[in-house]
Order: C-alpha cells, then structure tokens, then sequence
C-alpha cells in the first residue's frame, strides 16, 4: 500500500479522487491549498510515497509547492493540470516534478502513473560491480546514489533511472521513446517533453556548464548519448 498526498483545493474532486484511490488500494492524505501540503510534509513530518500536486491552487500555486518540496525532499511528484499547454507542461516539469496528468483523468491511469513511479525507485539490479564510473561520478545502482569526489548528489529517482540507462548504452543515442518506455515505464507513446525536461534537470546536476554539456549531448533529431571522457 503506498501513502499519497493529495493536493488539491476542489473539495468535492479531491473526495472522489481519494475515493477511487483507495479502492485501488493506496492510503490518502489530503491537504487543500499548498500551505497545508508544506506542512503536512515537513511540519508534521509525514511519511508520503507519492504527491499528487494540483497546478491551480489559492495562495501559492503548484509550480511554487513543487520546487519548495524539491529544496528538501526527492518524493515522487504528479503535477495534476486542466491546462494541457506545452509552457505550463515544460514549467512544471522543471520544477521538478516526475510526471504530469491531465485533468479529468481515469483514477486507473492515475494508478498506472505512480505505480510507474514507485518502481523507479526500486535499486537497479546489477549482475558484477554495482558501481559504474562515468567521468567524475561514482554511480551505484545498488544503492540509489550518485556521488562526486566523495559527495552524494541530490537525484530523483527518475534522474537516477535516466543517468543509469545513459551509463548503460555509453556512445550509443537513445531516443525520447525508448527512454520513456525504459525509464518511465511507459507502454504507450508518451510526451517526449518528460525526457526532454528530466534530461535538462539532469544536466543541471552533473554537467559542470549545463549551458554547454560534455557529458549528456543532445542528437538533434534523434535523442541523446553519453559521452565517456
């Protein structure tokens, strides 16, 4: 049974989501305006699987809620929106978040999502020496950690999953499909602009000049590939 923070401020949509979850077999707390998720995350200390983030909330708006839980916390994160724009999409998507669903949505796809989710943050299966070293970064699968010169840096476990797939294939270029269907678990043609955004975060973190990347290079029109150094 996984633990969900709801938040959403649409009282009765927020009590036929929790409905339907729970009869999906997950727990579900609900908070109404983002305050409140801040405070039932890390005021109370709660322990959450998954957060269901409504993007159109009073007082600060998701986008905000998003990149305050990134600062302290890698819980997965869906941004929930009625607004299927590409900005509002790429927005949310570099705040942090893991994934996005259109609203309305089916609480079984929902499901589907954060299952997908959750098991990304399941440790790597590795067959020899779980470590993989790629230029200065110490990757353990085993462990769910990537570390420079000694020191642990802060990735999703989605971030994790995608650097681990790039390790995996050195040289080779992946597609955005591919990567959907490796990393996010997605049997179906997904939005590329999921990979795009998670590689942009990624590049962020372990690229010493994101603006100019020596490790994770885009192949216009194709993908990306890792380059060893």
């Amino acid at each position: 049974m996984s633990v969900v923070l709801l938040i959403e401020d649409d009282e009765a949509l927020a009590e036929a989501l929790s409905f339907a979850l729970r009869g999906l077999g997950h727990q579900v707390r609900h908070a109404g305006t983002g305050e409140r998720a801040l405070g039932v995350l890390f005021g109370e200390g709660a322990e959450v699987d998954v957060v269901l983030l409504d993007v159109m909330l009073p007082g600060i708006d998701g986008f905000e809620v998003c990149r305050r839980i990134r600062v302290k916390s890698m819980v997965p994160v869906i941004l929930l929106t009625a607004r299927g724009d590409p900005v509002d999409v790429v927005v949310g998507l570099e705040c942090g978040a893991d994934d996005y669903v259109v609203k309305p949505t089916e609480p079984r796809i929902l499901d589907a999502r954060m299952k997908a989710i959750l098991r990304r943050s399941v440790p790597v299966p590795t067959p020899c020496d779980p470590v993989l070293r790629v230029g200065d970064l110490d990757i353990d699968g085993e462990a769910m950690t990537v570390r420079r010169e000694g020191v642990e840096l802060s990735l999703t476990a989605t971030e994790l999953r995608l650097l681990l797939e790039f390790a995996a294939h050195p040289g080779q270029v992946l597609s955005r499909q591919v990567l959907l269907k490796r990393v996010w678990d997605y049997g179906y043609v997904g939005d590329s602009r999921i990979v795009d955004a998670a590689v942009a975060r990624l590049r962020a973190k372990v690229e010493p000049d994101p603006a100019n990347p020596a490790l994770l290079r885009t192949v216009r029109g194709m993908g990306y590939r890792l380059v060893k150094p």
